[in-house]
């Protein structure tokens, strides 16, 4: 497959630490303006269970809703990403033919397709909506791997946009962030009951909230990454079904050959590939499962 003369861009860094840094907390002050100041208009009081539920499940949903409508836009930007508007040459006429079939044959109108400048083989799917998503390939995907792996991983990537699971894991994510917030808060004014709240005020009681939100964010991190796993495996059996099993196999042998570290930006690490090689109590924080299992469970 010729790559030579694709029409790709670089991968575009926002900035360093200190601005991301900076970005996240006005991100964060912003939202919590925005829905404190939403609130307040529909009469919420924050110190009641029902009004604390509420304001919860603003900040829980809220965050994950935004970076899901914003989605595709971060893809592009994150990793220099363009997308096919006119096929002009043969590899992105292929591409747009293979993606226009199998988005066919998954019951979902055709996404964008994209490709970015990335030297190992990767490619992800995102959108807030089944009929108006994104997949990306990496210019190493088309060079290192054969077209009917290449069809397997795109395959793979329809079936995450078919099964709606960038929608379903943002509701997950919503809803572990809802109960982090909301648990934490009650906890903390258990414990401030306890101490007497005369003792350190405002002050002691965020630092017990901030504390207990860590705590239980740990927590709920495993049960988004444990979705997240079993994201991947109906994907794989979505391309087996769209593509065949022995391509798709075929496609996880090829990335397990694969060395090279990848170095996908972390706006989009989550939806790329991912071969996973934690071990032990990493296992649970891992987004994807080991290629091997994945292998497998294709065989058996």
């Amino acid at each position: 497959m010729d790559t030579t003369e694709l029409n790709t861009g670089q991968p575009k860094k926002i900035g360093g630490f200190a601005t991301r840094i900076g970005l996240l907390i006005g991100t964060n002050l912003a939202v919590i303006a925005l829905f404190t100041f939403v609130a307040s208009i529909f009469g919420v009081d924050p110190q009641g269970i029902v009004g604390l539920t509420i304001f919860a499940a603003l900040f829980g949903f809220g965050g994950s809703f935004v970076s899901l409508a914003m989605s595709k836009k971060i893809a592009i930007r994150s990793t220099g990403a363009v997308v096919i508007q006119t096929p002009t040459n043969d590899t992105e006429r292929w591409l747009v033919d293979v993606v226009t079939r199998l988005s066919r044959d998954a019951g979902i109108e055709t996404p964008d397709i994209a490709v970015f400048d990335h030297p190992v083989p990767n490619a992800f799917a995102t959108g807030a909506k089944r009929n108006d998503a994104l997949v990306a390939v990496s210019v190493g995907l088309l060079q290192q791997m054969k077209p009917a792996e290449v069809e397997a991983v795109l395959g793979h990537e329809i079936a995450h946009v078919a099964n709606g699971d960038m929608v379903t894991l943002t509701l997950i994510q919503g809803v572990v962030n809802t109960f982090v917030i909301l648990i934490s808060r009650i906890l903390a004014n258990v414990v401030m009951s306890a101490l007497g709240r005369d003792r350190g005020g405002m002050g002691i009681y965020f630092i017990v909230v901030m504390f207990l939100q860590v705590i239980l964010g740990f927590f709920a991190t495993m049960i988004v990454m444990w979705f997240s796993r079993h994201r991947e495996f109906r994907a794989d059996s979505g391309s087996a079904q769209l593509t065949s099993s022995t391509q798709m196999v075929s496609a996880l042998q090829a990335l397990q050959r694969q060395h090279a570290e990848d170095t996908l930006p972390d706006e989009v690490a989550a939806f790329g590939i991912r071969p996973s090689k934690a071990k032990g109590v990493r296992k649970l924080f891992s987004s994807h499962p080991p290629l091997e299992v994945r292998i497998a469970a294709l065989q058996n």
